[in-house]
C-alpha cells in the first residue's frame, strides 16, 4: 500500500479518534492495532471497528468487535483493501455479512480545481456548537435520514472542536446544505457533504466542498481525502480527486 494511503489512513483514524472523544456519546478504544469508535448514531458506519493496517489484526478485531456488539445494535468493521478469506468469516460470525467497497480519493492541495466563484444567491459559512441542532436538522434532511438518526453526534464542543469546521450552505434565510471539515496530520477530510433535496442539482455540493478545502489549505493541509458514494464520485474528479485505494465495509443485511 502506498505511503499516502498509509498517510491518509493514519489522518483518518485520528480525526475520527477525535470526533469520539468530544461527540457526546462517543466512545473510543484500540487494542493491537485494532480501533473501535462508537458516535451512537443509529448508522452502523459511524459505530465502526477497523484496522487501517496493511495487516489487520484479527484477533483483536474480533475482541472490539464483540465489546461494540454489546453497545449499538447498528455497527460494521472496516479495512482498507480487499477483506480476506478469515476476515470475511470473522465479520459473518458477528452476524456481517453485507458487503461494500467505500473508495478512499484524495488530491493534493496544489492539483485541486477550484471553480470561479459563483453568482448564485447561495452563500457558505462555518458554524459553532451553538449552532449544531440546526447543523444536525439539516444534515438529516440533506441525507433524506429519519429524524433522530444522527442522535447527538454533532452534540456538544464537536463544532467548536480544533480541527473540526462545521458549514452550512443558505440561501434567502434558508439552510439548505451540510459540510464538515476535518483536519489531522496535514491532511483535511470532507465529510457530511449533503444538500437537501429541494435544492440539488445546482453544485452547491462542490460549493460545500470548496470551502472545506479552502479552510483546510489555509489551516496548512496539503492534500485533502474523502470517500466518495458513487453519486459524488464525478464531481470529486472533476475537482481533481483521484481513487487511492478502495476499502470494504462490513454490516449486517
Amino acid at each position: 500500500m502506498s505511503s499516502t494511503a498509509d498517510r491518509l489512513a493514519t489522518a483518518y483514524s485520528d480525526a475520527i479518534e477525535a470526533l469520539c472523544r468530544v461527540t457526546p456519546k462517543g466512545w473510543y478504544a484500540e487494542r493491537g492495532t485494532a480501533r473501535a469508535a462508537i458516535t451512537h448514531a443509529d448508522v452502523p458506519s459511524l459505530n465502526n471497528v477497523y484496522d487501517l493496517t496493511s495487516d489487520p489484526d484479527l484477533g483483536s478485531l474480533d475482541e472490539l468487535a464483540t465489546e461494540v456488539a454489546r453497545q449499538v445494535p447498528h455497527w460494521s468493521i472496516m479495512v482498507r483493501g480487499e477483506a480476506s478469506t478469515s476476515l470475511v468469516d470473522l465479520a459473518a460470525r458477528h452476524g456481517l455479512r453485507e458487503r461494500s467497497v467505500l473508495p478512499l480519493m484524495a488530491c493534493a492541495t496544489d492539483d485541486i480545481v477550484f471553480r470561479p466563484a459563483s453568482t448564485q444567491q447561495t452563500s457558505i459559512r462555518r458554524v459553532d456548537a451553538a449552532e449544531s441542532d440546526r447543523y444536525t436538522d439539516v444534515f438529516t434532511e440533506s441525507f433524506e435520514a429519519p429524524e433522530g438518526v444522527f442522535g447527538s453526534l454533532m452534540g456538544g464542543a464537536v463544532l467548536d472542536t480544533d480541527g473540526m469546521t462545521g458549514y452550512l450552505a443558505e440561501e434567502s434565510g434558508r439552510s439548505i446544505g451540510t459540510a464538515l471539515g476535518m483536519q489531522a496530520h496535514g491532511a483535511i477530510g470532507v465529510f457530511n457533504i449533503g444538500v437537501v433535496p429541494s435544492a440539488r442539482g445546482r453544485g452547491l455540493g462542490r460549493m460545500l466542498t470548496e470551502a472545506v478545502l479552502r479552510d483546510g489549505i489555509a489551516a496548512g493541509a496539503d492534500v485533502a481525502y474523502l470517500h466518495s458514494s458513487p453519486m459524488g464520485r464525478p464531481l470529486y474528479e472533476s475537482m481533481g480527486f483521484v481513487l487511492v485505494e478502495n476499502w470494504t465495509m462490513f454490516v449486517a443485511q
